[in-house]
């Protein structure tokens, strides 16, 4: 098989390339640039899990970053083990017709317990003293010491949170490097999330993220170059485009307000109780699994959501075949917003009342995405020194709580998982081998094909 690597550049459109990514403007001149038809929702795990599939949602699963499990009563978000996706993995079917074939992923989700022959992904230490610690779960098991030893410890704080940076993405591409060196892989996926931050914070304007841009532009040039002079050939993609917003929908205070949604307090706070609702929403960004336990108020949950502004269109049972979401871990109903809309998670109508969680970065234990832990609280007068006191009791062994996120989603300037509105504005893919891509855009389940066609190149 040909030796390929596949950069996931998060957020990349054909919008940003220009004038503030000169290598990568070089470089696809040389190749070609399609767009990626994406599926829905837009969203980094479903995205992910159909490039790897070559499957829709219905038949793998993974129908979005985070959905309701039923048996447990509790909506889950970013969790990791690779079982939970439900088709074969183009690893697997590489390995079937070439069983020399290996595969490193760096980063892409679902990278626990799969079959890949090399994987690092991202698992904090939590002790039980409260505290959250950088670290990464590897396979083999021992690639985890030599990275770290290597490369220094995982900078986690830069991946996600408020002061994400250019810092984490050049992390992986250093153990992507580190493992091509060891083990040289036939298949080697790399995921660069850099673009994905700033652009939730800023929108997808080049000129205000013309720094962004430029450093996951020299980011690309150091890897692509490295590969190619190790004669592997590099595909570019991206998951999704992101759009500007204007406006945040909160389907679950709305929800609250027309008795359907249920809290139980604990310490004066309040806390979702997803089992006792007759109906919530699990906010993922621009699309939102409506579950709802009780079938009788479907009609009325479904009428709340057409009327709210800013939703575009409700999916029932129905429907929800023609965007391929009929599977068991889809709520209900599925709201999708407006291009210029996203939903939040937020389901408290006092903001004393949130939980305590509510305030800091916790992917967990939220009860849907929420992108407002990339902003600290503008409302904090010193947030270098508030900061500077969580972390000296830190390092002092003590319980605390850094509770810096501010609770203004208007803060938002750019989201994703609704379809593009334009070509433009989406996913694309890039390579040099030309003549496989010989139509004007590529549907995101023939991403998959794509790749191996790459492989298997004469």
């Amino acid at each position: 098989m040909q030796k390929t690597v596949i950069l996931n550049v998060v957020g990349l459109t054909p919008n940003l390339i220009g004038q503030h990514t000169p290598f990568l403007s070089r470089w696809t001149s040389t190749g070609k640039a399609v767009p990626i038809e994406p599926v829905l929702p837009a969203v980094t795990c479903t995205a992910q899990a159909t490039y790897l599939t070559g499957k829709t949602p219905d038949e793998h699963g993974i129908v979005a970053n985070g959905w309701y499990f039923r048996d447990e009563c509790e909506a889950k978000f970013w969790r990791q083990s690779n079982k939970l996706v439900q088709s074969p993995k183009i690893w697997d079917i590489a390995k079937q017709l070439d069983p020399s074939f290996t595969c490193a992923n760096l980063f892409w989700w679902y990278n626990m317990y799969s079959s890949v022959d090399y994987a690092v992904t991202p698992r904090p230490m939590y002790p039980a003293d409260g505290r959250k610690l950088p670290d990464i779960y590897t396979q083999p098991e021992n690639l985890r010491s030599q990275l770290q030893s290597q490369l220094g410890q995982f900078p986690l704080f830069n991946f996600w949170g408020p002061n994400t940076s250019i810092l984490s993405t050049q992390w992986i591409a250093d153990s992507a490097k580190f493992v091509e060196e060891q083990n040289n892989p036939t298949l080697t996926l790399i995921y660069l999330p850099h673009l994905d931050y700033c652009l939730q914070k800023l929108g997808p304007n080049p000129d205000k993220v013309a720094k962004d841009l430029q450093e996951i532009d020299a980011v690309c040039s150091d890897l692509i170059q490295y590969y190619e002079n190790r004669g592997a050939q590099v595909i570019v993609l991206s998951e999704y485009g992101i759009t500007s917003v204007s406006k945040s929908i909160h389907l679950n205070r709305i929800l609250r307000e027309h008795g359907l949604l249920t809290v139980r307090e604990e310490l004066g706070r309040e806390l979702l109780d997803a089992g006792a609702s007759k109906a919530f929403a699990v906010a993922d960004h621009q699309l939102a699994h409506v579950y709802v336990n009780d079938p009788f108020y479907i009609p009325k949950v479904r009428s709340l959501l057409e009327e709210t502004a800013g939703v575009a269109y409700v999916l029932d049972e129905s429907e929800k075949p023609a965007y391929h979401l009929n599977h068991s871990r889809s709520g209900e109903l599925v709201a999708i917003s407006q291009p210029d809309a996203w939903f939040t998670y937020y389901y408290w109508l006092d903001d004393s009342r949130a939980p305590d969680f509510a305030t800091t970065v916790d992917i967990h234990r939220k009860p849907g995405y929420d992108p407002v832990e990339l902003f600290i609280d503008p409302k904090i007068k010193f947030p270098k020194l508030k900061i500077g006191a969580k972390l000296l009791a830190k390092k002092l062994g003590l319980r605390y709580l850094m509770d810096v996120i501010p609770l203004d989603a208007s803060l938002v300037k750019g989201s994703h998982g609704c379809l593009p509105p334009s070509p433009s504005e989406g996913p694309l893919l890039i390579s040099q081998q030309t003549q496989l891509l010989n139509s004007s855009s590529i549907p995101a389940t023939s991403v998959c094909q794509l790749i191996l066609d790459h492989l298997t190149i004469k």
